[in-house]
């Protein structure tokens, strides 16, 4: 079984994409095989809403979204961290959760596949439950079964950090992210 971990940030090597590559070594270490991709890397552009996708999986763009969404077609579970941009995730991230009509139209082809949520802002309260939510909230359209973390009692894996790298010192938080982590793992073994 395959988990993938989206980093939605503009950063490579930012504190999102810690939390993801932190969150993909637990299932890794499950015996999972994992995969994270860095949006920072990838050409997404807006959906224009041309319905070329409507009846055939399909989009007229040429970007890197489609190899994207082949990828996460082919996964058991996904894993999604943004940062927090004031109260909702990253434009890089919205800009893909728009382009995956292709995976909803035709077939929902996300559905049943597991699916956890990773968000860290500037403070404790800095709006990551927000991202949180809108995570979660293209997961249920699309059909998915949405964990939390495990033992914390959270919506998923929530950290404060300001600066590149803080994240790591946010003990709390990265417990959260692992246990998150955890639960995705302890899903994919149910099924």
């Amino acid at each position: 079984m395959k988990v993938v971990g989206l980093n939605g940030s503009h950063r490579r090597d930012g504190n999102t994409a810690y939390m993801v590559s932190k969150a993909l070594e637990v299932c890794e270490s499950n015996g999972f095989d994992v995969e994270q991709i860095d949006l920072s890397d990838r050409d997404i552009r807006f959906c224009t809403v041309c319905e070329a996708c409507k009846g055939k999986y399909a989009c007229t763009l040429d970007d890197d979204a489609m190899d994207i969404l082949d990828r996460l077609v082919k996964a058991d579970a996904i894993i999604v961290g943004s940062p927090t941009y004031f109260g909702g995730v990253s434009g890089r991230l919205k800009a893909l959760f728009d382009r995956t009509f292709p995976l909803r139209r035709n077939g929902m082809m996300l559905s049943r596949k597991v699916g956890a949520a990773l968000a860290v802002g500037g403070s404790r309260n800095g709006g990551q439950e927000h991202v949180i939510q809108q995570i979660h909230a293209w997961m249920l359209i699309h059909e998915m079964t949405v964990v939390g973390d495990k033992g914390t009692a959270h919506f998923g894996g929530i950290c404060a950090a300001r600066n590149p790298g803080d994240v790591k010192d946010d003990e709390d938080g990265m417990k959260t992210v692992l246990n998150t982590a955890r639960r995705v793992c302890e899903e994919l073994g149910e099924r």
